[in-house]
């Protein structure tokens, strides 16, 4: 992922939005998602950090989303066995 700076005497504007999109993640979580996204589901680096921060997020929770549903599926195998 891009580090995002905010330029010194800038306030609002651009800047101020991706701030404020990346004030709630932790550098340990961008990290460990980063390492998931290119380990278990080949996403490669570069792709991961040409998106922009809310892009990501948003991708982040399709990919939960679409494992929540696989590990239901697989929960539901299990019982009917």
């Amino acid at each position: 992922m891009s580090v995002w700076v905010q330029r010194k005497n800038s306030f609002g504007g651009i800047d101020k939005f991706f701030w404020l999109i990346l004030s709630d993640h932790s550098l340990e979580g961008i990290l460990r998602s980063n390492f998931a996204m290119m380990q278990y589901h080949k996403y490669s680096l570069s792709d991961i950090e040409g998106l922009v921060p809310w892009e990501r997020d948003l991708y982040l929770s399709m990919l939960l989303e679409h494992i929540e549903k696989e590990k239901q599926k697989q929960e539901e195998l299990q019982r009917k066995s």
